[in-house]
């Protein structure tokens, strides 16, 4: 019933023709999520709830504050008054979770399961992107969030051990390279939102059936299945943007879109912050490879075990090619 009303809410803060009704559809996406993110066995569960509802409510009442001032002066269209736009959106950030509005989200996933954790990182952004995507009036003040996201997740994400934090701030660059391509083309935004969901679910997928939350656990509990380590390692290849992987698939088609429109700083910048955190991602990877892998207690069935999961990696991470084919011939 929660996870319903959850999706409902987002549908309609999406779909809803007022402010108001896209404030009351993240309300009621806010009250569903609070149920399924609270645990009463698990402390930390319960305090990151806290912290999400307070932050979320502050949001809310930034939100409602900007749509009064709106209603007071009679004037709803943001365009004509950039301090409202800039109340407006802001809430909408902190919503989110873009920097400098962040503080609060990598808190929070170091507190919740990985079922929670992949929520937060993909459907909790839908609503509050797309109504961004409604009021994109203010291009200095995004192009600053878009700057400001990729350069502290790059900074902060690099002395981290817990996976649940390395993945809030990969999500927090994320978000910049996606208002990067919705101050464009929206079309290439759901491309990013896609495959950066698909390739956020293989992870967490792996790392939830080895129970893992740490960098020491990581490589000690997939020992006995190299494949798995393998997939594992493409995959965050892949959530870096390294081509032949379907991660850099929308990062081509953002590059190319802004040097289109012949905005080469900010381009440069972001591809630069990026690459910081595409250093701890490597920091992950070289840190499997050079561990020693213990092969002799490997069981026979291991292939069948993870058939499933193997399947969905290897179409998920070769599907550059056949995307590429398919953009061709359009």
């Amino acid at each position: 019933m929660f996870y319903f009303s959850l999706m409902l809410g987002t549908m309609i803060a999406v779909s809803s023709y007022s402010w108001m009704g896209m404030w009351i559809g993240m309300e009621i996406n806010l009250l569903s999520i609070i149920p399924l993110l609270s645990n009463s066995k698990n402390p930390m569960s319960s305090e990151a709830t806290m912290k999400y509802f307070i932050t979320q409510t502050l949001a809310s009442m930034i939100l409602l504050l900007s749509l009064i001032l709106m209603s007071m002066n009679m004037n709803y269209n943001m365009s004509s008054n950039s301090y409202l736009s800039i109340i407006f959106m802001s809430s909408l950030f902190m919503k989110m979770g873009a920097a400098p509005f962040h503080f609060w989200f990598p808190e929070i996933m170091g507190g919740l399961n990985w079922t929670n954790s992949f929520i937060m990182l993909t459907w909790q952004k839908i609503a509050p992107m797309m109504l961004i995507s409604y009021n994109f009036d203010n291009n200095y003040f995004i192009a600053m969030i878009v700057i400001l996201s990729s350069l502290i997740s790059g900074i902060m994400g690099m002395n981290q051990t817990d996976l649940r934090k390395i993945l809030a701030y990969s999500s927090i660059n994320h978000i910049s390279w996606m208002l990067l391509a919705m101050m464009f083309l929206e079309t290439i935004w759901m491309y990013y939102f896609i495959t950066y969901s698909f390739i956020s679910l293989n992870i967490i997928i792996m790392l939830n059936k080895f129970n893992i939350f740490q960098l020491n656990q990581l490589f000690s509990s997939m020992n006995n299945y190299p494949l798995m380590k393998f997939f594992f390692i493409l995959n965050f290849m892949s959530l870096g943007g390294l081509p032949p992987f379907l991660g850099f698939m929308p990062k081509w088609l953002t590059i190319q879109i802004l040097i289109k429109m012949e905005l080469f700083s900010l381009s440069f910048i972001v591809i630069i912050m990026t690459l910081i955190t595409l250093f701890f991602y490597m920091r992950i990877i070289t840190l499997g490879m050079t561990m020693n892998n213990n092969y002799n207690n490997i069981k026979n069935n291991y292939m069948k075990k993870f058939n499933f999961i193997y399947m969905i990696n290897f179409i998920v991470l070769m599907s550059l090619l056949l995307i590429t084919i398919i953009f061709n011939m359009y």
